[in-house]
């Protein structure tokens, strides 16, 4: 039997509530199976390590999950220490390093879930946004000098290799290729980004004439936000920079009822370095220790882990086993309009994976 090493990091808030729900999951769905097995590491990094040692991560942290199969990661975030602390000393101190660039994140409309947007349900709203994950306005390229006088000055400089540019945009388009539509989206700021941006479209110019079976468009990022909202089911694939598909991502899992139920793969697609699995909703500390947070977000990042380690009937058990939960409005949390707690879906999905036809 495959043992699978699991590197588990909750995080602040309640990554400790999804990610203990989302082992419990992990481990119902391999007894189910009965061909693999997970051995699940936890490691208590975040704000409370940082409150006591300065930082969010020990300095051998990445040697200590390097060799495990896949990262299962909460959140990031504390009210008590400033946010770029908290991102850059955990999440992407884990995810440049390990050069998970390919930033996956799915999008559309579950069993049982409204949209907000009108007349959009079930296939009109069917995405996967690729976000450029290493490089890009997330550098940490940039400075300060003169604090705190007037003429202070602070820089953060946007850097895009071709190099960088190139891998992620074929990697969209190989994903594009791979769905039953075929299409993907390029967002760039050309007009106003006129050397970085530029260098983007031209890319994409240059890699789509390796994928003649992909149709493909560009549009600028002010006008992806109206043609999500108004337009959802011109879109399939869409592939974006580090900070506009970060933003974008956000506005996707939105208009698909919440981001509670929104799943993330930070990929090395060469399988050089272990890859993280997340949701997307933050740590909202609001509602930490209150038992209401939506485990579902986990659930799907489970599912993106399965399927990346190979596992793709269970994956496909388990997304199965999910939108049985939340097409049953008894399952639906606070963000989603209900009364349920984290416990109460984590049990229904577990019911799910072992009822027969799940």
């Amino acid at each position: 039997m495959k043992t699978y090493k699991i590197a588990a990091i909750p995080g602040d808030g309640i990554g400790s509530e999804v990610i203990s729900a989302g082992v419990e999951v992990l481990h119902a769905m391999a007894t189910r199976e009965g061909t693999f097995s997970f051995q699940v590491d936890h490691f208590d990094w975040g704000g409370e390590y940082y409150k006591q040692h300065g930082v969010m991560m020990p300095e051998n942290g990445r040697d200590l999950i390097r060799h495990h199969d896949a990262i299962l990661f909460g959140s990031a975030g504390h009210p008590e220490i400033p946010d770029h602390i908290t991102l850059w000393g955990l999440r992407l101190n884990i995810c440049q390093p390990f050069d998970q660039y390919a930033n996956v994140r799915p999008t559309r409309i579950l069993p049982g879930i409204t949209s907000p947007l009108r007349k959009v349900q079930g296939p009109e709203l069917d995405w996967v946004i690729v976000r450029e994950n290493s490089e890009g306005e997330y550098a940490g390229v940039g400075g300060r000098v003169h604090r705190g006088q007037a003429l202070e000055v602070a820089t953060d400089v946007a850097m895009f290799t071709r190099g960088g540019v190139e891998r992620i945009i074929r990697f969209a388009f190989k994903l594009a290729r791979s769905r039953p539509r075929k299409h993907l989206t390029v967002v760039t700021k050309s007009n106003a980004q006129r050397h970085a941006m530029v260098m983007w479209d031209e890319v994409a110019t240059e890699v789509a004439a390796e994928f003649p079976d992909v149709t493909w468009d560009k549009v600028l990022v002010d006008a992806m936000t109206v043609r999500m909202v108004m337009k959802p089911e011109s879109l399939d694939t869409i592939v974006a920079t580090n900070l506009h598909a970060d933003i974008l991502s956000d506005l996707a899992a939105a208009v698909a009822g919440s981001l509670g139920i929104a799943p993330t793969a930070n990929l090395n697609p060469e399988r050089n370095f272990p890859s993280m699995f997340e949701p997307i909703h933050g740590s909202a500390f609001d509602i930490t220790g209150k038992g209401i947070a939506n485990p579902i977000g986990t659930f799907w990042s489970s599912v993106m882990m399965l399927e990346h380690l190979g596992e793709k009937p269970a994956a496909d058990r388990l997304m199965s086993a999910i939108e049985r939960v939340t097409g049953d409005k008894r399952f639906h949390t606070p963000d989603l309009g209900g009364t349920a707690r984290t416990a109460d879906v984590t049990a229904g999905v577990m019911e799910a994976i072992h009822a027969a036809n799940a």
